[in-house]
């Protein structure tokens, strides 16, 4: 086995390898050792044991040494060179981190589902934006669940319940479901009095349903679980919205897709004292891995206030 000073500077930590070489650029720059280790607050014997290292791991001596002086050699002239890049462009990257972890700048990459972020995320960004002029958005809109560290995104907008504890979630405001059908629907169909009813209606289905083809209710009667049918599904509630307003079937939607039709009249609201409530909030969920960093804050403190514990599109809609 090699010694460690032996290993190749490809295996040497990074970490050992740049410190060794801001060592070796000190010397240089202060013309001694004993300089050198009291800018860098070390010993004189470890910052020639750093310089010592590197020169076995280039198998080429660095420096000249006499009792009075130091010189570069020809290979050291021209790493102390490419050590001077290399410090410069540490500093440079260190000094941009600090400067987006002083203050909210930078791009911020947020995935949301489809119909919240079209009707509740992008409107709400104008206002943001106008607060904080050093940011910028990067909005992805879809239904999947997407892998925030895989896909690279700083925090999504959820309204499922959180499974994966290597996310953090804060809770933006609370989603309830509504159960509803257009006049026209039940006209034809007749109005569902219990739960059980809607075994024999057309019922719109949401694909990515974590109970699958089973709508979940508490009221009156306890809890009951009813299995349901329709000849319509989707993977995207907007879709299932036009389908309800159509006289398609029954839906059950979250309020923030439903309620300003609900309140219109354009859909009537079904088994009010049955609730529909989930587990499920509107959260802001990001890795756990990494450090918030202010543009990540601001945004998720922007939208618990824009929203509230009351949100908006609860207004006026019973239950």
């Amino acid at each position: 086995m090699p010694s460690d000073r032996q290993q190749s500077p490809l295996k040497r930590p990074p970490t050992e390898r740049l410190s060794a070489m801001a060592a070796f650029a000190r010397v240089v720059d202060l013309n001694g050792f004993s300089a050198a280790a009291k800018d860098l607050g070390l010993s004189k014997s470890k910052v020639s044991k750093l310089v010592a290292c590197l020169e076995d791991e280039m198998g080429a001596r660095l420096l000249n040494r006499t009792t009075r002086r130091l010189s570069l050699t020809e290979a050291g002239q021209a790493f102390y060179q490419g050590a001077q890049r290399a410090m410069a462009e540490a500093d440079a990257a260190q000094a941009a981190v600090t400067q987006f972890s002083a203050a909210p700048r930078g791009v911020l990459r947020v995935n949301a589902p489809m119909s919240f972020g079209v009707r509740h995320v992008a409107p709400a960004l104008s206002d943001f934006l106008s607060a904080y002029p050093e940011v910028s958005v990067e909005l992805d809109l879809n239904d999947r669940v997407v892998d925030l560290v895989e896909e690279g995104y700083d925090l999504a907008i959820r309204i499922v319940r959180l499974r994966d504890s290597s996310l953090i979630a804060r809770v933006l405001a609370p989603s309830r479901s509504i159960l509803c059908a257009a006049p026209a629907y039940l006209a034809r169909r007749g109005t569902p009095c219990q739960p059980e009813d809607l075994t024999g209606h057309d019922c719109l289905i949401y694909s990515y349903q974590a109970t699958g083809d089973r709508w979940r209710f508490t009221g009156p009667g306890g809890e009951r679980q009813v299995k349901i049918g329709g000849r319509v599904r989707a993977n995207n509630g907007d879709a299932l919205l036009r389908g309800a307003l159509g006289g398609v079937g029954i839906a059950l939607l979250p309020s923030f897709i439903c309620g300003e039709d609900v309140r219109a009249g354009r859909l009537l609201q079904l088994l009010p004292e049955w609730n529909q409530r989930g587990h499920a909030d509107v959260c802001a969920v990001y890795p756990a891995s990494r450090n918030l960093l202010p543009k990540v804050r601001v945004f998720i403190d922007f939208l618990a206030a824009h929203y509230g514990p009351t949100p908006y599109w609860d207004e006026g809609v019973s239950g």
